[in-house]
């Protein structure tokens, strides 16, 4: 079957909207052709396209969940380790807190850096307390020091005073030669008291 149209048949002005079936090949063909097309663009806008919006958002949340299994997959496969480490990390934390001194230490901790600086050969001119600085999780405490000696004399008292058994650093220092040749050494020591967080 040939479908043969000539578009030359068609005069507008002999079509009748109202009587469709009297109209030429061609017109109804080109009708046919138009009509479906519109019925194309419109069945796009009002059912497909607001789809399509929707498929797009859906694949971009897909590619978000798969990310966050990813890494909760991650986590929940690694737990046992990362259990281990918070174990571990408990017990440094432990450890390190008790080599901070409590409040009733402080004195005690003042007497040993006297101690080791005596029998260092030093001879203390000045060891004293100054004002607590306030951090957000400690408390600095600062001593200030003053000696007379050596540099050997020095050197073994900064080695004796990282073997006390409570951490201590030592900050701001400065030697000056006084009148009679000895050294004058000037330090801050700090040590550290942890703020217990208030429920």
């Amino acid at each position: 079957m040939s479908l043969n149209i000539n578009l030359s048949e068609i005069d507008i002005n002999d079509l009748d909207l109202e009587n469709m079936g009297s109209w030429p090949v061609a017109a109804k063909f080109v009708f046919a052709v138009i009509l479906a097309v519109l019925v194309s663009v419109l069945s796009y806008f009002l059912l497909v396209d607001s789809k399509l919006d929707e498929l797009a958002a859906a694949q971009n949340k897909e590619v978000e969940l798969r990310q966050i299994y990813r890494t909760k997959y991650a986590a929940a496969v690694n737990l046992d380790l990362y259990k281990q480490q918070m174990l571990e990390m408990e017990q440094t934390f432990s450890f390190l807190l008790k080599q901070l001194p409590t409040t009733h230490e402080t004195p005690g901790l003042l007497d040993d850096i006297t101690y080791v600086g005596t029998t260092s050969g030093l001879i203390f001119i000045r060891i004293n307390w100054e004002p607590e600085i306030e951090k957000e999780f400690y408390t600095e405490l600062p001593i200030k020091i003053e000696v007379i000696g050596d540099y050997h004399q020095f050197g073994n008292f900064v080695s004796e005073v990282a073997k006390l058994p409570r951490i201590v650093s030592l900050h701001d220092f400065s030697i000056q030669t006084e009148k009679d040749e000895r050294l004058r050494f000037n330090v801050v020591a700090k040590t550290y008291r942890y703020k217990e967080v208030q429920p």
